[in-house]
């Protein structure tokens, strides 16, 4: 039996530990949705997929709470599929490997999923215990948000009423959140025509790996290197002083995390060899110097491959590393009036750039959205003048603050009853899907929390035990203490 059983609550880490071992990668969730549509048959309750693929449960008020207002509780069924270089594991088909470590639950060598598997796991422990003090309950746990929201946008107006929605994916045990920033997805793509490249010359593979990356909503204002952004600096000066060509560049692999790995295959002509292998020395130490205390893991290394028969061509090369070198990327602004609060970022996360054809992904967060439009657009401009096509998508608005919120008061004063001390109100720069859902069911009350967790979407994420406990203890006093209609 895994130790992750014998954790208090024990109902609620059952069925975290259950979803671990259940593939749920983003894009990837018929074998999640198939077990969340057998738990609910299981336990008794209304159960049902929409066609966004959402999983809807529905449960009646206890006797005596028929007048309460009705309650969504929500979180997403997908995780982020990361994991280091070194660990074999298969997203799509094998389970993860969790474990205790001191005060953490962990995974070996991957993400864990609490991201928003503890949500999930949560519901599913309301919805299991008939002992409860709760009035009419609704579970909506959404499909692929970490891709792109799409369950969240493909709720139909009218499937749920609801007067409260309490969203279950935030990170910090003791915040109450009431506003998110809005974002927006842009892709550049350029098709090209290949070269051949020169016989005579020596092929490279440069790979940057190590670094902590992180959720490029939450972290993204914590100094953590960009993959990309570095990559981009090394092939800039190799390219302008050893006569660098470029076959290959691929970095990053989800539009929502920092890079942490990045790789690129290079020629150069075989005089340059050794002064390009000092190089990658010299670029590590700086960089090592530059992120001391923050990119401890950092490695940056070169090693000599067959030489590849073609190549980006000398233009489009110069072109691409320019561009994806200017390309904004990180803190654009800070929220003027709440100045420790990011309002607009950008987080260049994939690069893409082999046999002819270059992507590059890049999410843009705000709470205004005539900023996400200015760095959106400006954005837009530094790719299209390497002649690339750049498409908008996914846009979402932010979640609006509401300080007068019924539902925030009764929480703050049911907080402050159990625990002895006031929850910390705030604004969250990441995306969450209550603007979404909001602007779907109208008038809904809306407050984001959840227990602690650390380096989402990092193979480093960690949920903390103790705050899971006090998480959920808080969840059941809120239901209990659910306003009347």
């Amino acid at each position: 039996m895994n130790d992750i059983l014998s954790l208090a609550p024990q109902n609620v880490w059952k069925h975290f530990y259950a979803l671990t071992q259940i593939p749920r990668p983003s894009g990837h969730l018929e074998k999640i949705q198939a077990f969340l549509l057998e738990f609910g048959k299981n336990v008794g309750i209304e159960t049902s997929q929409d066609e966004a693929g959402n999983i809807i449960y529905r449960k009646p008020a206890t006797p005596g709470m028929e007048n309460r207002k009705t309650v969504i509780l929500q979180a997403h069924m997908d995780m982020v599929p990361q994991k280091n270089k070194d660990t074999e594991h298969d997203f799509e088909n094998d389970p993860l490997k969790v474990y205790i470590d001191d005060e953490w639950v962990k995974a070996k060598g991957t993400t864990l999923g609490s991201d928003n598997g503890m949500g999930v796991a949560s519901i599913m422990a309301v919805m299991e215990d008939n002992t409860l003090k709760h009035g009419p309950l609704v579970g909506l746990i959404t499909a692929d948000e970490e891709t792109g929201m799409y369950g969240a946008f493909g709720l139909k107006p009218g499937e749920i009423e609801a007067d409260i929605l309490l969203n279950l994916d935030s990170e910090e045990e003791g915040e109450l959140y009431i506003g998110c920033a809005g974002g927006e997805d842009l892709t550049a793509t350029l098709e090209y025509k290949e070269e051949e490249t020169d016989p005579e010359d020596v092929a490279l593979k440069v790979t940057l790996k190590g670094l902590r990356g992180g959720h490029s909503g939450i972290q993204i204002g914590w100094g953590h290197a960009n993959a990309n952004k570095l990559m981009a600096r090394f092939l800039n000066q190799v390219i302008a002083y050893d006569e660098a060509c470029l076959v290959s560049w691929e970095g990053g692999n989800m539009r929502n995390a920092i890079p942490r790995e990045c790789e690129a295959i290079i020629t150069i002509p075989a005089e340059e060899v050794e002064d390009v292998l000092a190089f990658v020395g010299e670029c590590e130490h700086v960089w090592r110097d530059e992120y001391a205390t923050i990119e401890d893991g950092l490695s940056f290394t070169a090693e000599r491959v067959e030489l590849p028969k073609m190549m980006v061509p000398e233009e489009i090369r110069d072109n691409l590393v320019d561009a994806i070198y200017a390309c904004p990327n990180g803190v654009e602004r800070y929220i003027p009036t709440i100045p420790d609060t990011v309002e607009t970022s950008s987080n260049l996360a994939i690069v893409d750039i082999k046999n002819g054809k270059a992507t590059v992904q890049i999410l843009t967060r705000s709470s205004r959205d005539s900023m996400k439009d200015y760095l959106n657009t400006s954005i837009e401009s530094c790719f299209s003048m390497a002649g690339m096509q750049v498409v908008r998508s996914g846009s979402y608005s932010g979640w609006e603050p509401n300080v007068n919120s019924p539902i925030l008061r009764a929480m703050k004063e049911s907080y402050k009853a159990q625990f002895g001390d006031s929850p910390e109100v705030k604004v969250i720069h990441a995306g969450l899907e209550c603007g979404i859902i909001g602007a779907t069911i109208p008038g809904l009350d809306m407050i984001s929390f959840g227990p602690t967790l650390q380096c989402p979407h990092t193979p480093e994420e960690r949920c903390n035990i103790a705050s899971v406990k006090k998480f959920y203890d808080f969840l059941i006093a809120t239901l209990e203490n659910t306003p009347e209609k």
